[in-house]
């Protein structure tokens, strides 16, 4: 990660960490950065989810582009996966995304993606960052006929719906699904795509207002939705995240289906068409032992990554796979998209359901997931690092390991896109492994927050 490109972007709280100043600069950057490299005006396209701060970091990032002689095309409020596809489908130079995806509405982030309709390589954004640690000083503004425009598309939506339809080729016909958008991003696109693909649908989360995205609804918080489809008698409920690039499921009967259980189910249905590229899925380190020792037994090998979309779809790109993802939802699949795409995801997973003929309960019940525990340990900057530079505890961390003798794991790690820690512990005993996570929490508190 860099100074200030994470995981997955450039993300704080908008007006705090991520500042107009900030997005301004970031505009100048990126833009003298491809005009260093295709020799000429860039073009570039912008999209944003509902959040309340997007209209403010987009009037600073377009500035900062423009500012530079960048053109500027607004989308308005499309899913980060949307941008992704339409930068190579609109030719353009860059497609800049401002979301914070799954995160509450105070947050808010800006991400790039390059020309290919991929995340920008980490040598990129160094170069982006170095202007920005600069001031930008060394980048010359554009005066007169040279500042850059602006224009604003409205073919955004039908294009890239158009294209969720041909990819998911499928026909829904009978299913009866509760989908909940989160207040996000997926609202207009699932509205048009699932009933065109022959869905009966019920929607919620459909009612943004600027501050209501991932409040209580989407992805994060599923609850809502289980008890929705149990209540109302549908088969399956779908979730996106604020910025519809995370897709999470419920069965008829309310139980969570996760992106392991998702990538495991689609992963299946691949093979059994001959497009499971090299029989393999690519997830990381998260990724529940019950899915690998399931994955295994279908003939399927896994390859497993640090923890971060990007780390996925680096190693899919390298080694030519098709499916990759997270146990929290994101799932890229190589054939259709170059990023996680929820409501692909979604379409894919609808249409094995409509044609295996059993309940979403049968498919969710593929295999017995191994338990885990989770525990976020609230950290600033200062204290992740200090966190990675600790022997002392990563000793301690490893004794803990040893202590589940083979039967479990422990994986602590700094969030790329949160102030937190992570502690996660997994094994066959959850008392033993909560005990686990909550001693090395309690350990963490000691030396690092000082509690």
């Amino acid at each position: 990660m860099g100074k200030y490109f994470g995981t997955d972007g450039v993300r704080g709280i908008a007006g705090v960490d991520l500042t107009c100043e900030l997005a301004m600069k970031l505009g100048r950057g990126v833009a003298a950065v491809l005009t260093d490299s295709t020799g000429r005006k860039p073009r570039i396209l912008i999209g944003k989810d509902t959040r309340q701060s997007g209209d403010m970091l987009e009037a600073a990032l377009t500035a900062g582009l423009c500012s530079v002689g960048a053109d500027v095309e607004a989308l308005g409020v499309l899913p980060t996966p949307a941008v992704a596809y339409l930068v190579t489908k609109y030719k353009a130079d860059a497609g800049v995304v401002i979301s914070a995806s799954h995160n509450p509405m105070e947050f808010n982030g800006i991400k790039v993606f390059a020309s290919t309709g991929y995340k920008l390589p980490d040598e990129v954004e160094a170069q982006i960052e170095a202007h920005i640690d600069n001031d930008c000083k060394d980048i010359p503004l554009a005066t007169g006929a040279g500042v850059g425009q602006v224009s604003f598309r409205t073919d955004g939506l039908r294009d890239y719906v158009d294209h969720l339809y041909e990819s998911v080729e499928g026909d829904l016909t009978g299913l009866n699904v509760c989908i909940d958008c989160a207040n996000g991003a997926a609202a207009a696109v699932a509205q048009k795509l699932f009933p065109r693909l022959g869905a009966k649908c019920t929607f919620l989360g459909v009612t943004p207002d600027g501050k209501n995205i991932n409040d209580g609804v989407g992805s994060t918080h599923l609850e809502k939705l289980e008890k929705a489809v149990v209540d109302g008698g549908y088969d399956c409920g779908i979730a996106f995240d604020g910025d519809a690039d995370r897709c999470l499921a419920c069965d008829e009967k309310g139980q969570e289906i996760d992106g392991d259980k998702i990538i495991a189910l689609l992963s299946m249905m691949m093979k059994a068409k001959g497009k499971l590229d090299a029989d393999t899925a690519v997830v990381t380190v998260m990724s529940n032992l019950g899915f690998v020792k399931f994955m295994e037994r279908q003939g399927i090998h896994t390859e497993k990554t640090a923890v971060g979309d990007r780390y996925v779809l680096e190693n899919m790109r390298e080694n030519g796979y098709a499916i990759g993802g997270e146990q929290s939802g994101h799932v890229i699949l190589l054939h259709h998209a170059t990023t996680g795409d929820g409501e692909l995801t979604a379409g894919k997973l609808l249409t094995l359901l409509a044609e295996s003929g059993k309940k979403m309960s049968e498919l969710n019940g593929i295999y017995a997931q191994f338990p885990q525990v989770l525990i976020n340990v609230e950290a600033n900057a200062a204290q992740k690092a200090a966190y990675k530079e600790d022997e002392v505890l990563a000793g301690f961390i490893e004794n803990e390991q040893q202590k589940l003798m083979g039967m479990g794991r422990v994986l602590v790690r700094v969030s790329g896109t949160e102030p937190k820690i992570r502690v996660m512990v997994e094994g066959e005993n959850l008392e033993e492994i909560r005990a686990c996570a909550e001693r090395i929490v309690e350990r963490i508190n000691r030396r690092i927050l000082k509690k």
